[in-house]
C-alpha cells in the first residue's frame, strides 16, 4: 500500500493486469452478483435527472425495474447502488446483437443524449473504492468471471491502472494519476 494525497491505494492496481474482454465474458458483471453496482450519493440525483434521455435506451425490464425500485435504491449494507431486475442484472443493461451486456447509460452518453457516461464504480472496474473518514482505500477487487480480462492485460501488457486511467482521472484528478504514474515508474525498477 502506498498513499497519494488522501488515498491509500493497494500495489496491486501496479502490478495485476487486466483488459476487459467482452467476446469472453460477454459483460457478466453487468449480470451477475446480487446487488446492485455501488453508487456515490451525487450519483444517485444524476440519474433521476437523467431517466428520461436514457430510458430509450434501456429494455422494457430495466425501466419497469426503474420505474418500480426507483433509480437507485439503498443496498442491503446501507450503500446506494443501481436497482436489478430479477436480482441480477443491472436496471440500465441492454445487450448488443452478439448478446453481450453493455451499459445503457454509456450508450446514451456515446450518442450525446446525456452528459454523464456512468457511474464511477463501473469505470473504474475493477478498481474499487471505500471511502473511511481521513482517507479513501484504492483497491483491486478480483473477480472470477473477469479471469478473460486478467490473461488479455497480460498478453496485451496492460496494468490496471491504465486500463482505468480516464475513470481514476474522472475520480481523483490528472496530478492524482500523475503521482500513481511516478510511482509505478518507480515500482518497476
Amino acid at each position: 500500500m502506498f498513499q497519494i494525497g488522501k488515498t491509500i491505494v493497494s500495489e496491486e492496481i501496479l502490478e495485476n493486469d487486466f483488459v476487459c474482454n467482452l467476446n469472453a465474458c460477454k459483460g457478466a458483471c453487468c449480470v451477475d452478483g446480487e446487488y446492485g453496482a455501488p453508487l456515490e450519493s451525487s450519483e444517485t440525483e444524476i440519474l433521476v435527472d437523467i431517466f428520461k434521455d436514457v430510458k430509450p435506451y434501456l429494455r422494457p425490464e430495466g425501466i419497469a425495474a426503474i420505474e418500480e425500485q426507483g433509480a437507485f435504491v439503498k443496498g442491503e449494507d446501507g450503500e446506494w447502488e443501481t436497482p436489478l431486475v430479477n436480482q441480477s442484472e443491472c436496471a440500465y443493461v441492454v445487450f448488443s446483437a452478439e448478446g453481450i451486456a453493455k451499459c445503457g447509460l454509456e450508450e446514451a452518453y456515446n450518442d450525446g443524449a446525456t452528459n454523464w457516461k456512468k457511474p464511477i464504480s463501473c469505470h473504474m472496474y475493477p478498481v474499487r473504492t471505500r471511502e473511511y473518514s481521513e482517507f479513501t482505500a484504492v483497491n483491486y477487487h478480483r473477480w472470477e468471471i473477469c479471469d478473460p480480462a486478467c490473461g488479455l492485460g497480460k498478453e496485451l501488457k496492460v496494468p490496471i491502472y491504465k486500463f482505468v486511467k480516464e475513470a481514476l482521472i474522472r475520480k481523483f484528478g490528472a496530478s492524482w494519476y500523475a503521482e500513481l504514474e511516478d510511482v509505478a515508474q518507480e515500482n518497476a525498477k
